[in-house]
């Protein structure tokens, strides 16, 4: 019953957010999102023992996020103020080793990994509109839910024992095929006059993209010795839980709308 509520409530915040506000709003919640979602990743950074500046790098993965939703301030500029600062940061503490290496590589990451690809998620809001933000959404929803109930009924395999042993080779199959109809479907709608085979093949990139999302986070999880990222989300663990997949499969999505909006 917990889980089931804490889906509601989120699902509902989400639908009001992208629904019935301007586009800004979407991008500010993708802002909390990733500054959430960056606390969790510094935690798990830290218990495989890197060192992360919490403000800057969590600054810079807002100003990636920004970046990306609304072109200002320029990406570029993000990526490379973060790239001096953990540099400098680096030769300031003066102290060789294999972990500088490390330390900057767990710095950096965040901003590609996070506040990048949630700054595309925001930015398909912004050039696609409401309609195409909600289809990304509900291809996840879609593929995840197809995935469970297909591998429950028909799952024998293992797809990544090591990482994920509940999945399975069925489920990720009926995942990728629903996920694809679904987005396929909705996107001869929502982007009238699309040419078919680019849409389902952007459709099948985004479900297939969104799984890998999911089992890199869980491999993440794994690496640092935990279960979940965080307990903020009750039944569900941490917002970098709920967001995996998008992460992987947001970015592409914000490609081919913006392809669509130039073409």
């Amino acid at each position: 019953m917990t889980r089931v509520l804490s889906a509601t409530v989120l699902a509902a915040l989400v639908i009001v957010v992208i629904c019935f506000l301007p586009p800004n709003a979407t991008v500010l919640l993708a802002v909390l999102a990733a500054a959430i979602a960056f606390a969790e990743y510094a935690d798990l950074a830290a218990a495989v023992g890197a060192r992360i500046s919490i403000a800057a790098t969590g600054a810079a993965v807002a100003g990636a996020c920004v970046a990306v939703a609304g072109d200002e301030p320029p990406l570029e500029l993000v990526l490379l103020g973060a790239l001096v600062w953990v540099g400098v940061q680096a030769i300031v503490r003066g102290q060789p080793g294999p972990e500088v290496l490390r330390d900057a590589a767990a710095s950096i990451f965040p901003l590609i990994y996070i506040g990048v690809p949630l700054g595309a998620l925001a930015g398909v809001r912004v050039i696609g509109g409401r309609d195409a933000t909600l289809l990304l959404i509900a291809t996840v929803v879609v593929s995840d839910s197809a995935q469970y109930y297909t591998g429950r009924a028909f799952g024998r395999r293992r797809l990544a024992p090591a990482i994920s042993p509940s999945k399975t080779i069925e489920g990720a199959l009926g995942g990728l095929l629903l996920g694809t109809l679904a987005m396929s479907l909705g996107g001869y709608w929502v982007f009238r006059g699309v040419n078919l085979w680019l849409l389902v093949g952007t459709s099948a990139a985004v479900v297939a993209l969104g799984m890998a999302g999911d089992l890199f986070e869980s491999l993440l999880k794994r690496s640092a010795g935990v279960k979940d990222s965080s307990d903020l989300i009750p039944g569900h663990g941490g917002v970098l839980d709920r967001i995996d997949s998008w992460l992987f499969a947001a970015p592409v999505f914000y490609l081919f709308t913006r392809y669509l909006q130039a073409s």
